[in-house]
């Protein structure tokens, strides 16, 4: 078996490093999965790719803007039967995520996501991101009935054959509203379940607007109900 990590990153020579150096190999080999690490890059000007190539990822340029974009474009090229996604500044628990592909594997499911709520270091989430989390987050579960704690977190854990079952990734958003998109698709057409999880303090400079990727967010939870 094999788990393919897909990471989008954009100026993250800071944190990318980190971020891969976090997979535990060993745990996986003791599993007798490989892994595959797919680094999604948006043009970046700095060391992001050089420092991702060295620690043996597999970089893939992806001119066209987007979180979503990024996404869709790494997640069609995964090969592993597996896929672990997260950010590249060392926010999420890649050092556990052996852990949550055991979980996804046990209980049989198509699709993890991951509260970072649970264990949200001190300095990992401005009050502006909370409070916005926390809007869009309320306004998922009443909209689509989810008790999903965490809306807007971006490590989960897919099966593969398990897009076979949503719509098609490329109708997907491109933007920030594609993790919230992939969880109500998941949620509501496949075997979903969200996971107690961690934040940690990001290196490098943040590159989410929060009001205005917030407020986009919001419109396209009510749009996407509408289209419903």
């Amino acid at each position: 078996m094999k788990v393919s990590f897909v990471i989008p990153a954009l100026n993250e020579e800071k944190g990318i490093g980190r971020t891969i150096g976090k997979i535990n190999m060993e745990e996986f080999k003791k599993r007798k999965m490989d892994v595959e690490i797919i680094v999604v890059d948006g043009n970046s000007t700095d060391a992001t790719r050089e420092i991702a190539k060295e620690k043996g990822a597999n970089v893939i340029i992806e001119p066209r803007k987007g979180y979503g974009r990024a996404y869709k474009t790494g997640l069609a090229k995964a090969t592993g039967e597996i896929i672990v996604t997260g950010d590249a500044d060392a926010t999420y628990p890649f050092e556990i995520a052996h852990e949550y592909v055991d979980i996804l594997l046990k209980e049989d499911l198509d699709f993890i996501t991951t509260n970072r709520f649970a264990g949200l270091e001190r300095g990992a989430m401005s009050f502006k991101h909370f409070f916005g989390n926390f809007i869009l987050s309320s306004a998922l579960r009443l909209l689509f009935g989810l008790k999903i704690k965490d809306s807007q977190s971006g490590m989960w854990i897919i099966r593969k054959e398990a897009f076979n079952k949503i719509k098609n990734l490329e109708d997907l958003s491109d933007g920030m509203a594609f993790s919230e998109e992939i969880k109500i698709e998941m949620f509501k057409k496949a075997r979903a379940r969200e996971i107690d999880s961690y934040l940690y303090e990001r290196e490098g400079k943040a590159k989410i607007q929060s009001w205005r990727d917030g407020w986009k967010n919001l419109i396209y939870l009510f749009e996407k109900k509408m289209g419903d």
